[in-house]
């Protein structure tokens, strides 16, 4: 009885989907009960209504736990971004209607609505994958000394830094320099919003100087991604100790930076990609013009063909699998070859030609475009088996990095270490859900890193055993 209850409210966040096929022949009533159907989702999730969320800890302790941040970053990104898009089909600009006579092109209206369906069923997958395998009963099997915590975390923070840099003199080994930069940032990070409570001068301004280094180089990055995430991850970081002051500093930050930065970045792709101009002249000059000018136009451009991904995504519905047919395990078995190192598979195929090569193929970009336009892994998905590929790619999704978090708490002694320091820091690649083969080639690597942190924090008794 009880299973056949739990199965049922799987199934509850479904309906949205379900409600959304219903009435896809009205393209606009399918695509608001599809769009408004992830926050619906959002909702049933993060309040614990479909399944009991973990009780170890305050909602506002355990952010970083997939089910809260990873859900909110890529189910958000996914699934309601699109929303601008929409109405920019139907002849909107900025919100306000163009005109009373603009033509609505019927058949992208209708594709915008058949993929905002894939999303919110992708939704409902990914979190069904989460929550099945979120198990609030396990126990960390090593523990650490939590009384030096903050200068663990803060050790952490400044030997990663050193071997990210380090790493970076030999050849082939990018990605675990690029890991451990990024476990450096989150190491630094979570180390300052130690040290602000604990009152340790010293410590809170080493701490400022790592996240300020990191912020500054996600500036000159030519990257929007980086400067959000610097920010949001602070604000999470800090709010279970400054609530109020991280609602009502952060979140004006978070907005403000959404409305410059799509200027700043472009301008600075400009100078410092184009014009060959230096990164920190090209960083100044970008600001510079970013809070002089009034650039509405340019932001409308960024949010409806930039933000989301969702009009790339309907040139790949246009062709698979009227033109071209779904790729089967094609991509699957495309990923595992990719995971091999050059190193013992010299000849190995450069992995972003291999995933360029179906971007072709759809029509999407041209050949010899200077545009990437990888596919995300939802389209992926969905051209490895359309409605079924989606269902079973996103649930696996969900599981599996539901799965890593669950392990990397019983490695680590628990949620701080465990999910707040090494999942998150390893594995952040599950926040966007890139295409197939970097996706899985990144997670497999990473997840060899995590056993390696555990194995070097065991050999230097950093962590012992629970008996």
């Amino acid at each position: 009885m009880d299973n056949r209850l739990s199965i049922e409210r799987y199934i509850i966040l479904f309906i949205p989907w379900i409600l959304a096929l219903l009435f896809m022949d009205h393209d606009i009533l399918s695509y608001l009960l599809a769009w408004s159907g992830s926050f619906f989702i959002f909702y049933l999730t993060l309040t614990g209504r479909i399944k009991p969320l973990p009780d170890d800890r305050s909602i506002a302790e355990q952010l970083m736990r997939p089910i809260f941040l990873v859900q909110l970053i890529f189910a958000g990104y996914m699934c309601c971004t699109s929303i601008f898009y929409f109405f920019d089909v139907l002849g909107y600009v900025d919100f306000n209607k163009i005109s009373d006579s603009f033509f609505v092109d019927p058949e992208k209206l209708k594709l915008t609505a058949q993929c905002q369906r894939y999303y919110c069923l992708a939704h409902a997958s990914f979190v069904s994958g989460l929550l099945i395998f979120m198990d609030a009963s396990i126990k960390p099997r090593y523990t650490y000394n939590r009384s030096n915590l903050s200068r663990l975390i803060f050790a952490i923070a400044l030997i990663t830094l050193t071997l990210s840099y380090s790493l970076t003199l030999f050849d082939g080994l990018s990605q675990f320099s690029h890991q451990l930069n990024t476990l450096s940032f989150i190491a630094g990070t979570l180390a300052l919003a130690f040290a602000i409570p604990e009152r340790k001068i010293w410590s809170t301004c080493f701490c400022l100087l790592i996240y300020g280094f990191n912020a500054y180089q996600a500036l000159i990055s030519g990257f929007k991604e980086p400067i959000i995430l610097s920010v949001l991850i602070l604000g999470i970081f800090l709010y279970p100790n400054y609530k109020r002051f991280v609602f009502f500093t952060f979140v004006p930050l978070l907005l403000l930076l959404f409305i410059l930065l799509p200027t700043y970045n472009r301008i600075f792709r400009e100078q410092a990609w184009s014009a060959n101009v230096a990164a920190d002249q090209a960083g100044m000059l970008a600001l510079e013009a970013t809070l002089d000018q009034d650039d509405t136009d340019g932001n409308w451009s960024f949010f409806t063909s930039r933000l989301s991904e969702i009009e790339m995504f309907t040139r790949y519905v246009q062709s698979t699998p009227a033109h071209i047919d779904y790729y089967g395990f094609d991509l699957v078995q495309q990923s595992l070859l990719s995971v091999i190192p050059r190193v013992l598979w010299p000849s190995k195929p450069i992995t972003e030609q291999v995933v360029m090569e179906r971007v072709y193929k759809a029509g999407v970009i041209h050949r010899g475009s200077k545009a990437s336009a990888k596919p995300a892994f939802i389209v992926d998905a969905y051209l490895s088996g359309g409605v079924i590929g989606i269902f079973i790619c996103l649930f696996i999704y969900g599981a599996v990095c539901q799965l890593i978090s669950n392990k990397a708490e019983t490695l680590f002694g628990g949620y701080i270490l465990g999910t707040a320091l090494l999942f998150t820091g390893l594995f952040q690649i599950f926040w966007r859900g890139q295409s197939f083969e970097f996706l899985i080639n990144s997670v497999f690597w990473s997840y060899l890193s995590m056993l390696l942190f555990f194995w070097a924090f065991r050999f230097t008794n950093i962590l012992k055993p629970i008996y």
